[in-house]
């Protein structure tokens, strides 16, 4: 496994996989890696001829309250279960070679980026397509792949690619849980035993909201309320918001008519964790 830090290096490999007629398929990560994260490793291997990875902390997607300076870092950790998952490169560039001294120029998807999570941390989706945009720039991978967990990201990320017309394609996989049904995070880690046990109510609500779908009720309203109040219930979680979207436009539905994403974001003490699932009708 190569470990890369430079943008020239970068290219030259893609570039060299890609004259020898392979698909590379690329992952990008903040490193603290968990289950999730392979998992995206091992359908790129599946799909790709070449596999890259980046770890890369992009200090851009953090608001100036939020936790930068804290994100878990592992990167011996990642490198090495990266290699055992068969990655051919690591890009892992510092601060600089990413965002040079005076950089002043920003991708942002309008309108898609003030909604869901970017209601409640301004400028966070100008900084993740931002970075998303430069890695593709830098990787050309012919294939990217994103977790369902970060589903406004996904969407973004899409409309970003095609107005761009950036050739490449992207890739969704499922959440991977924990065992209790936790979707994994890597700020999973600041959490204690407690909050732990707490932070379950995400999943639940949206258990609670799938049965009662299932059971016929098609108002949007009614549903997000049946799922607010789940989460309620908890008396350490801090709701930061549940909704039901547009797959593709993320704005809030009345009725489900067609595919739907059902969306929840929640404080459990002071580390902000998001869920969700889709509608299929």
């Amino acid at each position: 496994m190569d470990l890369i830090t430079t943008t020239e290096a970068m290219r030259t490999a893609s570039r060299s996989a890609k004259a020898a007629g392979q698909r590379v398929g690329f992952v990008p990560t903040m490193g603290a890696l968990h289950e999730g994260h392979l998992s995206l490793v091992r359908a790129a291997k599946a799909q790709c001829d070449v596999v890259a990875a980046s770890i890369f902390v992009n200090p851009t997607q953090f608001g100036p309250n939020e936790d930068f300076s804290k994100y878990p870092r592992a990167f011996e950790r990642d490198r090495e279960l990266l290699e055992k998952e068969g990655v051919n490169v690591v890009f892992a560039p510092p601060v600089e070679e990413i965002y040079p001294p005076g950089a002043v120029t920003f991708v942002t998807v309008e309108g898609l980026s003030v909604k869901l999570c970017g209601k409640s941390r301004p400028g966070h989706f100008r900084g993740v397509t931002t970075v998303v945009s430069k890695l593709f720039n830098i990787v050309e991978p012919d294939v990217a792949f994103f977790g369902q967990k970060d589903a406004a990201q996904v969407a973004i990320i899409r409309r970003m690619v095609r107005d761009l017309n950036i050739p490449v394609e992207i890739r969704v996989c499922p959440i991977v849980r924990e065992t209790n049904g936790l979707a994994m995070s890597s700020r999973n880690a600041y959490l204690d035993p407690q909050q732990r046990k707490a932070a379950l109510v995400l999943y639940r609500s949206l258990r609670e909201v799938q049965r009662t779908f299932e059971l016929g009720e098609r108002n949007a309203h009614n549903l997000v309320q049946i799922g607010r109040k789940i989460v309620a219930e908890e008396s350490t979680v801090r709701l930061d918001y549940f909704e039901i979207v547009h797959l593709d436009t993320l704005d809030p539905l009345e009725n489900i008519e067609g595919p739907a994403l059902v969306a929840v974001a929640a404080f459990v003490g002071t580390t902000r964790l998001i869920d969700n699932f889709i509608i299929f009708t």
